[in-house]
């Protein structure tokens, strides 16, 4: 017999879908996020909720009467991507933005859970505040709610939230100790060389063979100075310089992203990464700087709260209830509040390549299984309601 948050969960999936769709058609960016707040919060005030404003596009509501207990904060992100949806799915986006990275899901599913913890409010030891969140892409939002006071009034105890993942059965869900996502450090080098004519290069000073080097330079960064237990990954996503092919530029820049589980591994390769680039500039009577575009630390999911959420998550949807597997290398802003407060971020299944699911997150043609809809709702609910009552 399946749980009665999921039996109820399932009778609330049509209007997931309603919600997820709408969100979906009508993806919004960054802090930029007027119909997707409108409609969000005109579905929480429609199941009786208060709305608390706490920065532009971002808000809370909260559920529970005691205010003795204790407060969990739920979190939802909720803008898209600057890109155009290639699916063939009725309700794609047309607009030039898409959810290729679920925000409509988690969304959609917070609502779900809203409605179930709505129902059962009179029951919760505590209160639950439903923080829904923009700016989680440029990695601006959960600092900007944060230092606009979202752990406060009422006090935060915990954290949880959710992420899509492709490729992942759907309806299963994945929660882990330890890091769940890694740091991320977006960072720009700009090297700083003479312009020449192509012709005579010696009478300049090439910022792109320089570029060259840093690039192969800080690789050996992985490869001979990080152990081969530790994960850590530099990619280069762009490297710009000159406009014409016989003319030396005078500068090159060059971004890319640092990410690391283990925060000395992440402190050291970011010392190095100094070291080399000045050093190398210099061999070749260049200079170069390099500054950071946004430094996110990361997600790391308290060990004693994640084995607890575990066996509530386990009542709702059994063995598709996942303890072990992969960490992720990509990275979230919810790291922010999982270094201010005990908490855990769980994954939750899209669909597997056997199920058609053959693109994943960021992917124009990615998909994205509405089957999970009710199991991520009542794995919210329970988790919230179970906390509560354990940890009163």
């Amino acid at each position: 017999m399946s749980h009665p948050l999921l039996e109820r969960a399932w009778e609330l999936q049509d209007q997931m879908v309603a919600d997820r769709r709408y969100l979906h058609q009508n993806p919004e960016l960054g802090f930029e996020l007027p119909l997707t707040s409108a409609y969000v919060k005109k579905r929480l005030t429609e199941m009786g909720y208060e709305v608390e404003d706490i920065c532009p596009s971002g808000f809370v509501a909260i559920a529970g009467k005691k205010t003795s207990g204790k407060v969990l904060l739920v979190r939802a992100d909720m803008d898209a991507l600057p890109m155009a949806e290639e699916t063939d799915e009725p309700f794609k986006s047309t607009n030039g933005a898409m959810h290729s990275c679920g925000h409509d899901i988690h969304t959609a599913t917070l609502l779900g859970a809203a409605q179930l913890l709505k129902e059962h409010e009179d029951e919760l030891e505590g209160r639950v505040k439903l923080c829904f969140q923009p700016a989680e892409e440029p990695i601006k939002g959960a600092v900007e709610m944060i230092e606009k006071g979202v752990l406060e009034n009422p006090h935060v105890d915990a954290v949880f939230g959710t992420h899509t993942s492709i490729p992942m059965k759907a309806g299963a869900v994945r929660l882990l100790e330890g890091p769940i996502l890694a740091s991320s450090d977006i960072f720009k080098i700009t090297i700083h060389g003479e312009g020449s004519h192509g012709s005579m290069p010696e009478t300049g000073v090439d910022p792109v063979n320089v570029a060259a080097h840093v690039v192969i330079a800080l690789q050996s960064i992985i490869a001979r100075e990080v152990s081969a237990l530790q994960p850590v990954v530099l990619t280069f996503g762009s490297i710009q310089a000159g406009q014409a092919p016989n003319i030396v530029p005078s500068d090159c820049v060059l971004q890319g992203t640092l990410r690391a589980f283990d925060p000395e591994v992440r402190k050291f390769a970011k010392g190095r990464m100094e070291e080399i680039i000045h050093s190398t500039a210099a061999t070749f009577r260049a200079a170069a700087e390099i500054s950071y575009e946004s430094e996110t630390p990361p997600t790391v999911n308290d060990p004693a709260f994640t084995r607890e959420m575990q066996a509530y998550m386990k009542e709702v949807v059994g063995e598709d209830c996942i303890t072990e597997g992969p960490r992720i290398m990509g990275s979230d802003d919810f790291a922010y509040f999982t270094e201010q407060r005990p908490g855990a971020m769980f994954h939750c299944g899209m669909g597997t390549r056997e199920e058609g699911h053959l693109f994943g997150l960021h992917n124009p043609k990615a998909l994205f299984d509405e089957r999970s809809l009710p199991a991520v709702a009542a794995v919210y609910a329970n988790c919230c309601i179970q906390w509560l009552e354990h940890n009163k």
